[in-house]
């Protein structure tokens, strides 16, 4: 349980922010969402990563793609879905993939050649 809570945590802060109401979206500097985008779905993939959630990286991409597509058809929210947003949330994915495996080489040591 203690490698999942944290992808737990990640996934439950992803769905507040994703499909929280636009009237309940604070006001930011445009680009503000991109950032947001790419750091929450860097964390998901890192913390997925570490609880060696199987098929983890497939399962955000569409995760990436259904999120865009549920904020433009569920009128209540009164959001719209971002083809670019989505492409963001795959560059997040790829950047947490990559901090994983640096961290997973750094764990394992300095390689020793002969």
């Amino acid at each position: 349980m203690g490698r999942v809570l944290p992808f737990v945590t990640a996934a439950l802060l992803s769905v507040v922010v994703l499909f929280t109401p636009e009237s309940g979206v604070p006001s930011s500097p445009p680009g503000t969402d991109k950032v947001v985008h790419a750091v929450l779905f860097t964390l998901l993939a890192f913390t997925g990563l570490y609880a060696k959630i199987p098929r983890i990286l497939l399962a955000l991409v569409v995760y990436a793609g259904v999120s865009e597509v549920l904020q433009q058809v569920i009128t209540p929210l009164h959001r719209s879905g971002d083809v670019v947003d989505a492409l963001v949330d795959v560059l997040g994915i790829g950047l947490g993939w990559a901090i994983a495996a640096a961290v997973r080489s750094r764990r394992r040591g300095p390689r020793t050649t002969r």
